[in-house]
């Protein structure tokens, strides 16, 4: 989307300029959609420790799929942190021994400073008429979504429409097999990442419905105006939790650990859940909640950890090699 473009380079631009100056620099190693979001954090944490410590930090954002900006940590990217789509990402990148194994215990909410959910982007006046995850199935719905093989964002959505199908009366695993590959015959492009699907269907205007994050969602709906897209927000979707932490292997080599760690704890403190609502997460604290609840509509919302045992456990039925997500997705 060109606003997001232009927001990229101000930012580009603005990374570049501190960096000069700056007495310390991070490297914050995210997933697609959180580009606008990271711009105002930054921005607040930096003036935030200059004003505690007297140090001038500038912090630089690499952004793009989960998976592979797991793999590209992996590979030798310096992230200092990561704020990735899922655990199970950051759970790659301490399999390798760049994290301790402990990371999930040491930020609250099991390191998950702020949520999102599932929803549909459609355009202006919904004239496909699309209400439910049921009606991804249906003939003539062309359907966007990235590729769960590299994007974290659409393995929530897969598992959003598993868990729904899961809760129908009569639900079991094989139906809902059959409605998740109904829904990918549908797919017209799987992107790499979150942002090139909105990219697809916002600016190259593609397909009649997008399943998006729903901060990703509310974002398009603002930059490029309800005039243009509406949201619909489904019955039932998934408590999607993004996960963060310090990379203790590149904190230890280039010690930043103090700034890294101050970092990451700043999105837990009262600024940092106003700005993650601001670009439409659901904070943890409950008084930016409630000031913010108004901004979300009500959906009914199940965990991976009940519906699928969680992320290792969910990770190796369907996105393994070889696993559900491979069977049914032939193309």
């Amino acid at each position: 989307m060109k606003p997001f473009r232009k927001v990229l380079s101000i930012l580009f631009i603005a990374v570049l300029s501190g960096s000069a100056i700056a007495q310390t620099t991070l490297l914050n190693v995210s997933y697609d959609p959180t580009r606008e979001l990271y711009q105002d954090f930054n921005n607040a944490f930096a003036s935030h420790w200059k004003k505690k410590t007297g140090e001038d930090i500038a912090i630089k954002q690499s952004h793009g799929g989960s998976g592979k900006q797991a793999r590209g940590v992996i590979d030798g990217l310096q992230a200092d942190v990561v704020t990735l789509a899922l655990a199970r990402d950051v759970d790659a990148i301490q399999s390798k021994g760049f994290i301790k194994a402990n990371w999930q215990k040491r930020l609250p909410q099991n390191a998950a400073p702020y949520t999102s959910t599932i929803v549909f982007l459609v355009r202006k006046g919904n004239p496909k008429a699309i209400k439910d995850w049921g009606d991804l199935t249906r003939d003539g719905i062309a359907v966007i979504t990235p590729n769960p093989k590299t994007s974290g964002g659409a393995q929530w959505n897969y598992l959003a429409a598993w868990g729904y199908s899961l809760k129908q009366p009569g639900g079991n695993d094989a139906k809902a097999r059959d409605f998740v590959q109904r829904i990918y015959r549908n797919v017209k492009v799987l992107d790499s990442g979150a942002r090139g699907a909105t990219t697809t269907f916002v600016e190259r205007g593609i397909g009649d419905v997008l399943i998006a994050w729903e901060n990703e969602a509310y974002l398009a709906v603002k930059e490029l105006g309800p005039n243009k897209f509406e949201i619909v927000t489904p019955s039932i979707s998934i408590l999607a939790e993004p996960t963060v932490s310090v990379v203790d292997k590149t904190v230890d080599k280039r010690g930043t650990r103090k700034q890294a760690e101050a970092y990451l704890s700043y999105l837990y403190s009262p600024e940092g859940q106003e700005i993650a609502a601001r670009n439409y997460y659901r904070p943890r604290d409950k008084k930016v909640a409630a000031k913010y609840a108004k901004q979300f509509a009500p959906v009914k919302l199940f965990t991976i950890d009940k519906v699928f045992g969680g992320w290792t456990k969910a990770h190796a039925t369907h996105f393994a090699s070889g696993g559900v997500y491979d069977q049914i997705n032939v193309r």
